[in-house]
């Protein structure tokens, strides 16, 4: 039957091909992300192809070791037998190509894309230029089968294993400040936390959605994170619905050490949820005096605005920390106050004594009246 099928490596075909190397929409870890789009073999399965299971298992017997969603060893051959497709098996020949020569991996996922037919695949790797290797030589060994000409992966694993010899990317190691991401306000909410005194070459980074998804954070450590919102627009489709936004955006709250503090919007508490769970406190801003006792309770500091006023508070607490002025976006100034009191509070002997934010905190306990009048 294989000599009846459409030319597999005209059908199955790869779109693009990246590795991440900080924490990323997927994982923690560094990842392999391969776009595929596999034409007629959308409604071609591998029980469709007398043979085809055989002759990978006899080429990959460690496929047998393999649970897959079946949670059990054996599951991913019982998926086999019973049909499953194209851009889920490259998946699993990408992992056990790079288990072959002795590197141990096991995170794995397929994804549809935006349009029938288009499938993303993401893997882990332990060498980025094994990783990008394996993608490729995956997809040849699953259109091999598929084509019906697949006896050995036995070159394939000899040029991973030579691939393994070079030497590795290094690790990211880079520590910064504040991370900030979001579908807007980015450079506002960064240019505002320089003016109170939080700058400097790499220690406050923007970050863009887009970036994180195609390419991961590029620091390894924040002190903080803020996240401004989640209205995406440099991301396909797929990643503007709302939990995955969501999702996106607190990939910051990774790089954040447990009990770090991560800046969210005060109404965002899906947002809030994932840089919890991400064991991360949280801190909250609003553009206006909405904010529910409840909100304020349980979050580690909430700042808000109240008239011209930039309000924040914590512990029961509450104190003006700043004015609202015209040269940039509300939020941006609101959630770069908080951040600039949450570092303070941190890393007290760090901070610059004369920065704005602490020049205003100053007159503001003496009566003085800072930035702009209401």
């Amino acid at each position: 039957m294989a000599d009846r099928l459409p030319d597999p490596k005209s059908e199955i075909r790869m779109t693009a091909l990246h590795c991440t190397r900080g924490a990323n929409y997927w994982s923690r870890m560094p990842i392999t992300t391969m776009d595929l789009t596999i034409g007629a073999y959308e409604n071609i399965s591998s029980a469709d192809v007398p043979g085809f299971t055989q002759s990978l298992i006899e080429a990959m017997p460690g496929l047998r070791d393999h649970r897959c969603s079946i949670g059990e060893p054996g599951g991913f051959v019982t998926r086999l037998r019973r049909g499953t497709y194209c851009a889920h098996i490259v998946e699993h020949v990408a992992l056990e190509l790079q288990g072959m020569i002795g590197h141990e991996v096991g995170y794995g996922r397929t994804r549809g894309g935006d349009a029938v037919g288009e499938y993303t695949v993401i893997f882990e790797h332990r060498h980025e230029a094994v990783g990008l290797r394996a993608a490729a030589l995956a997809l040849e060994t699953v259109q091999g089968a598929f084509a019906g000409t697949l006896t050995s992966v036995d070159h394939a694993v000899g040029e991973l294993r030579a691939l393994a010899e070079t030497q590795p990317t290094p690790p990211l190691m880079q520590h910064i400040l504040c991370g900030i991401t979001g579908g807007s306000y980015r450079t506002e909410t960064r240019d505002e936390m320089g003016r109170l005194g939080f700058g400097g070459p790499g220690l406050i980074v923007d970050v863009s959605p887009g970036y994180i998804l195609q390419v991961g954070l590029p620091y390894s450590r924040s002190d903080i994170a803020i996240i401004l919102n989640s209205d995406l627009t440099d991301v396909p489709d797929r990643f503007r619905i709302r939990r995955r936004a969501d999702r996106l955006v607190s990939v910051v709250a990774d790089a954040v050490p447990e009990g770090g503090i991560v800046i969210c919007p005060a109404k965002s508490w899906e947002i809030q949820d994932t840089a919890r769970d991400a064991g991360c406190r949280v801190a909250i801003f609003a553009t206006d005096d909405d904010v529910t006792s409840k909100d304020k309770k349980v979050a580690r500091a909430s700042a808000m605005v109240q008239g011209r006023r930039i309000i924040i508070e914590e512990f029961d607490k509450s104190f003006q920390a700043g004015w609202i002025h015209d040269k940039a976006p509300v939020d941006a100034q609101v959630a770069a106050t908080l951040a600039a009191f949450t570092l303070n509070e941190l890393e007290p002997a760090e901070a610059s004594s004369s920065s704005e934010f602490e020049q205003n905190q100053s007159r503001v306990r003496a009566g003085e009246r800072a930035g702009v009048a209401d």
